[in-house]
């Protein structure tokens, strides 16, 4: 399964050569949008990317879990989880192998 990661600097060039913006302003740009979906999601909102998916913020409620090794029962604290859920378009680019071209 190994591959390349997308990085940022990837984002931003990719920007770059699609947008005609500099690299400054590539870079710029992919912060802002990458700071907004964060901040959105830290306040506790849905963020949706039209045909790409949908970030939630999920509240786990405070359960009993099992050590796998010991057999122990142990209390798992509530906590906030972050969700992403793939767009059907998304899905069925990965299924096909290929992605509509913009």
């Amino acid at each position: 399964m190994g591959g390349k990661t997308l990085t940022r600097v990837d984002l931003c060039e990719a920007v770059y050569q699609k947008v005609g913006l500099s690299r400054t302003e590539s870079a710029d740009l992919v912060e802002m949008v990458l700071d907004t979906i964060c901040d959105e999601i830290v306040k506790g909102e849905s963020v949706k990317l039209s045909s790409f998916g949908s970030f939630h913020v999920r509240d786990k409620k405070e359960r009993i879990g099992r050590n796998p090794k010991t057999g122990e029962e142990v209390p798992i604290t509530p906590r906030r989880v972050m969700v992403f859920k793939a767009s059907n378009v998304l899905k069925h680019s990965v299924l096909d192998g290929n992605r509509k071209q913009s």
